[in-house]
């Protein structure tokens, strides 16, 4: 049987080329991923380990709020300076460091600030000793006093500076200018997975940080003899309350692990596109496996009749689905390494900048990517297994029906309709909750429902799709139409692959619209302010002095954000200047007062929070800082929800008392009446030293924010673009199969004067008709489902639904041109067939 088998492949090439197309695609998506997330695992924990190397202990503040993460700074205590004296006494140490770092920011030679702000720029105290420190001069020497900087070699190479050369920085409490000291890297690297580097001496770093008299951490070398067990023991005893040791490799390990969490989601969504290929891809196999056995029925009849058992048929079927998974596996693999490029660059067209690195291919990844692609093609191919298997020797030579059939579709149909009530209770669940993971079953299932159900009504409506092209084409079009229809189950499987990739791009039609819509109705409803100062991330505190003295200026609201505990639980907090907030934000007081208690340090929460959390005005409930500890606060009033201030919300003088050194997120400005456009002087002037601050009137930020989620939405396009893809092929390769099923009749058609362009337009109008039957079939599914995920969010953001209907109209026409081109092949193939060969085809 394995010859046979190994015959019947090599004998069907072209179905084999096809079929393996589909998997080698998601093969391929898979395989990428995998390489461009072990890439960056491998390279941050690198860099990790490199800052790590030489640290004996770490010494920090404790993390003083529930769920903060191990490995954050921001959220801890600096420690007193005076500890480094004392750790240095501890016998066995044999050097002491005090670390402290903070925002710190270039500027070009024409003014225009390097980098794009926030996380991505970095100041630090530098340490020359290159036991301890990762940073390595490689031209200069290191700063010695208030007015020299080391830079990064990456960004001195870039922007043209030398050793010597005045710079211009931006600190959180204004830009001052430096003298270049020195040029370093980061341990090998030029620079520190791209961001810039600031490095000042101890004393200029602590006054520029607000850090005088204290570290960030201290770190600790220890001597090549000592006893690190007891040394750790020794130094703890020296700390006082609230602050710790723990050793290098366990702060290393943390942060890995910290940052392994973060580029985590990366790797997953990418996986689940890579995924949705593969569920697609499967609907190809089953399809082409399911056409090649019901054309084989005479072949796998003979071999029963030769002695073959059912279970060698069985087997032989798998293994053809077997060969094919390891060959496509195979060539899906090789391309994977190219897909971590193509992905890369995807992601960073979309704004989402990766570091360099070179490509890491850890040895799971083959193992993985090969056991998805024979195992997917292998599962797809045991229906149609099962069908040989059921073909009965004598019968099936005289007959090639389709065996037992209304006892499948009966089974199809109480499957469906089974599917299809679970389904309208997710649904109802996820909405009335709700529950968007409740919605997301009751959708897939509601697909799964589809997929089922579909071919009950596959004939009708292929043939209702069909009447445009019948009119317009006349004998071909009424052919392909019957085509269509005449077959529906394999129709309804041909367009299957297509309706779930319509299905997932109308659903995320349907979110994005609804998102868009409830952002706008948001930012029209909670801001007053005709300007609003922003950036990425927080930004030097020198901005709100340089935007709010401008003329015709009349309130300008400071806010701020950080994180704190509340009745056991870490939440955002949000602080504003209460003085005239009414002119800037639209805060809607339910009970309780506004302004006045957020002048008073009250808290405010949004009124669903309050509901939530049986919370009433005067109440006093527990809070904690990682700065000053546990308190109390009063809660002082209830607002309308108001998705830009969050759910709690305080008075700026508050805040800032129970935050280490916080910076601005934004501000917002209201001018008089009749006050010139101030964009042109807060961005061409005021702004221009700031790199990642701008301003935007209420439309254009309004319009900055539809942006952003339009941007998210087509990176998601574009990645289900590839299961779209998959489903072309999948309609192609049932296509080709059915012209090699319907050689003879093609022949009989052209032998009473079909025309060889009439041939062309018989198959192509089946093409769209198939791909029209997913589409509409898809955009029906995917738009309930969409409604329903966007109802499940209404706690998340979502407050208006809308369904773009020109997006999913242009979905449809889309999937009528797709269907068009899948068929260009077929119908070509189909035309060229010789009339006489074709008659005396079987």
């Amino acid at each position: 049987m394995s010859r046979v088998t190994i015959r019947g492949l090599l004998s069907r090439k072209l179905r084999l080329a096809l079929t393996a197309l589909a998997i080698v695609l998601g093969v391929t998506f898979i395989t990428g991923t995998l390489v461009l997330g072990d890439t960056l695992d491998r390279t941050f924990n690198n860099l990790v380990g490199t800052a790590y190397q030489h640290v004996s202990f770490v010494v920090r503040g404790r993390a003083e709020l529930s769920g903060t993460s191990a490995a954050e700074t921001s959220d801890r205590r600096p420690v007193p300076a005076s500890l480094a004296a004392a750790i240095r006494r501890v016998p066995g140490v044999a050097y002491v460091y005090g670390a402290v770092g903070g925002y710190a920011q270039f500027m070009d030679r024409d003014g225009n600030a390097i980098g794009s702000g926030g996380t991505s720029t970095l100041g630090f105290s530098f340490d020359s000793n290159t036991q301890l420190s990762p940073y390595r001069l490689v031209q200069g020497r290191a700063p010695t006093g208030p007015d020299q900087v080391v830079m990064d070699k990456a960004t001195a190479t870039k922007h043209h500076f030398a050793v010597g050369d005045r710079v211009l920085i931006n600190l959180p409490g204004g830009a001052r200018y430096f003298r270049i000291s020195g040029i370093v890297k980061y341990g090998s690297s030029d620079s520190l997975a791209g961001l810039t580097l600031a490095g000042f001496d101890l004393r200029t770093a602590q006054a520029l940080f607000d850090l005088r008299g204290r570290y960030d951490s201290i770190d600790v070398l220890a001597a090549p003899s000592a006893n690190t067990v007891r040394l750790q023991s020794a130094i703890a005893r020296t700390l006082p309350s609230g602050v710790q040791v723990v050793s290098g490799q366990t702060a290393a390990g943390q942060l890995s692990t910290e940052v392994d969490n973060e580029l985590s989601f990366i790797s997953t969504a990418l996986l689940i596109f890579g995924a949705v290929a593969l569920f697609v891809g499967a609907f190809t196999i089953v399809n082409t496996f399911s056409i090649t056995v019901e054309q084989r029925t005479r072949e796998l009849a003979l071999l029963r009749l030769v002695g073959a058992s059912r279970g060698q048929v069985f087997r032989s079927v798998l293994s053809e689905a077997a060969l094919t998974g390891v060959a496509a596996s195979l060539i899906g693999l090789g391309l994977g390494v190219l897909a971590a490029l193509g992905l890369k660059a995807l992601l960073k067209a979309f704004g989402i900048a990766l570091p360099s690195a070179p490509l890491v291919f850890e040895a799971r990844t083959p193992i993985v990517a090969i056991a998805v692609g024979v195992g997917v093609t292998m599962l797809s191919a045991l229906i149609p297994a099962q069908r040989a298997v059921r073909i009965a020797p004598v019968a099936a030579l005289s007959s090639r029906g389709e065996h037992h059939a209304a006892t499948v579709r009966r089974r199809r149909l109480i499957a469906g309709v089974a599917l299809a009530a679970l389904a309208v209770l997710g649904l109802a669940f996820g909405v009335s909750e709700p529950s968007a993971g409740l919605a997301g079953l009751g959708a897939f299932v509601a697909l799964l429902a589809t997929i089922t159900l579909v071919p009950a009504i596959a004939g009708p409506l292929a043939g209702g799709l069909g009447r445009p092209a019948a009119r317009v084409l006349g004998a071909p079009g009424r052919l392909g139409r019957e085509n269509a229809s005449r077959n529906p189950g394999r129709t309804a499987q041909t367009s299957a692959a297509l309706m779930i990739g319509i299905a997932l791009v109308s659903t995320i039609a349907v979110i994005g619209a609804s998102l868009s819509t409830s952002t706008k109705d948001q930012i029209d409803s909670a801001v007053t302010a005709d300007y609003l100062v922003t950036g990425n991330g927080g930004f030097s505190t020198s901005v709100v002095p340089a935007v709010s003295h401008l003329p015709g200026v009349t309130t300008a609201t400071t806010v701020y954000q950080g994180q704190f505990e509340f009745r056991g639980s870490l939440f955002t907090l949000v602080a504003a200047t209460p003085t005239r907030l009414g002119q800037t934000v639209q805060l809607q007081i339910e009970k309780g007062s506004g302004a006045a208690a957020m002048a008073a340090g009250d808290l405010l929460v949004d009124s669903m929070t309050a509901q939530t959390d049986n919370l009433h005005v005067g109440s006093l409930v527990p809070v904690k800082f990682a700065r000053t500890g546990s308190t109390t606060m009063r809660i002082g009033g209830i607002y309308a929800t108001n998705p830009l201030l969050g759910s709690y919300l305080t008075g700026a003088s508050y805040f800032l008392a129970h935050f280490e050194n916080p910076l601005p997120i934004g501000v917002l400005l209201r001018t008089a009446p009749g006050t010139p456009d101030l964009n042109p002087a807060l961005n061409n002037r005021i702004l221009v030293p700031y790199a990642n601050v701008s301003s935007k009137t209420r439309a254009q930020f309004e319009h900055d924010q539809l942006d952003s989620i339009n941007t998210l939405l087509n990176l998601i396009y574009v990645l289900l673009a590839l299961a779209v893809l998959v489903a072309l092929i999948g309609i192609v390769n049932t296509l080709m199969l059915s012209v090699f099923e319907r050689t003879r009749e093609i022949g009989l058609l052209r032998a009473v004067g079909m025309r060889r362009r009439q041939v062309r337009a018989m198959i192509r109008s089946e093409s769209v008709i198939i791909a029209l039957l997913g589409a509409v079939v898809g955009i029906v599914i995917g738009t309930g489902a969409g409604v329903a995920l966007a109802s499940s969010l209404r706690n998340s953001g979502i407050t208006a639904i809308s369904v773009p209907l020109p997006r999913l109209i242009a979905f449809l026409i889309v999937s009528a041109v797709l269907g068009l081109s899948a068929a260009a092949w077929p119908a070509r193939r189909a035309a060229n067939l010789d009339v006489l060969s074709a008659i005396a085809a079987e």
